[in-house]
């Protein structure tokens, strides 16, 4: 695994077509290897553009933070 960091906002698309968000947390062990908490949100949304539109509003997320699959 890379030891920079994940981007903490993953927005991908799942199998009946909807966008879904993923916060994503690194912390780091005592070895300084990253350990990555995933939890994926219960929200789905259309289009890419409105999922990333909730995460700015809903969780304060900021323009370089995206990540998408």
């Amino acid at each position: 695994m890379s030891r920079t960091p994940v981007r903490p906002y993953l927005i991908a698309k799942d199998e009946e077509g909807d966008f879904r968000i993923t916060i994503r947390e690194t912390r780091y062990n005592s070895q300084h290897y990253p350990l990555v908490t995933s939890v994926l949100q219960a929200d789905r949304f259309r289009t890419a553009t409105a999922a990333r539109n909730h995460a700015k509003a809903e969780f304060g997320a900021q323009a370089d933070q995206f990540a998408t699959k």
